[in-house]
């Protein structure tokens, strides 16, 4: 791999990498890939393509991003023609997102805490989008019943929200409480996650999601198509609830 740049910010060394046999581009942090996408500003994680079809299937318009790293997601929905702000605490990642990974002018980008720019904010959203980690865990607050209220209150009527959240392997209840927690607040809440795999990537999503289907690839990228289709098909809906 190619170092492209690394860049201090508040929040840590950013590292951008580039493969010499691919051209595909990672977006480093904390030791970790945070995104990854073909020289085309596809993503190659297929968790982003889990989203991306949900909010597809979803016929969301307006999409709130809690979360930048490289942006892919919100590129691939703005050239959807969805309408896409993200949000991220960190200044330099819409700066790496832009000059290295595609992102187009059109995504408004706000440099602040997501909970209190949902809290300020006066608009709603057909979607809500939470991706933000600290290492791999989410930060306690945007995982919080107060938050997951505040999100409600700024969808529309039947939008839907959809949370990433790392899962080491089947004993971590990481998923399972999140989901819990966002059962407080919405009636519909659903678990989309992949049982047996490790550092795997899993989805909560509440709202009006009751419709929606196990996604699939829809934009393939650059090399990888095969396997990230395969680990489409092995998310699967799964129960949640403690016995």
């Amino acid at each position: 791999m190619i170092r492209l740049e690394d860049r201090k910010s508040p929040f840590g060394i950013v590292t951008i990498f580039r493969r010499i046999l691919t051209g595909a581009v990672i977006y480093d942090q904390f030791g970790s890939s945070q995104s990854e996408a073909d020289r085309n500003g596809v993503s190659l994680a297929s968790y982003i393509h889990a989203i991306y079809d949900l909010i597809l299937q979803a016929r969301a318009q307006t999409v709130l991003m809690i979360g930048c790293g490289g942006g892919t997601l919100g590129t691939m929905l703005a050239r959807a023609d969805r309408k896409v702000t993200i949000v991220d605490v960190n200044p330099d990642a819409f700066i790496l997102a832009r000059r290295y990974f595609g992102l187009p002018e059109e995504v408004v980008c706000h440099v602040e805490d997501g909970q209190d720019f949902l809290a300020a904010c006066a608009s709603r959203f057909d979607a809500i989008v939470l991706d933000a980690f600290h290492g791999d865990h989410i930060p306690p607050h945007l995982r919080s019943r107060a938050f997951f209220q505040i999100a409600r209150a700024r969808l529309d009527q039947r939008g839907c929200l959809f949370a990433n959240v790392h899962v080491r392997d089947d004993q971590d209840g990481t998923p399972g409480q999140m989901a819990e927690c966002a059962s407080d607040v919405w009636t519909d809440v659903r678990l989309l996650d992949s049982p047996g795999w490790t550092n795997r990537n899993a989805i909560v999503m509440a709202g009006n999601v009751k419709q929606l289907r196990s996604p699939a690839l829809v934009i393939p990228p650059l090399g990888l198509a095969e396997e990230l289709a395969h680990e489409l098909d092995t998310m699967k809906f799964r129960i949640w609830r403690s016995a």
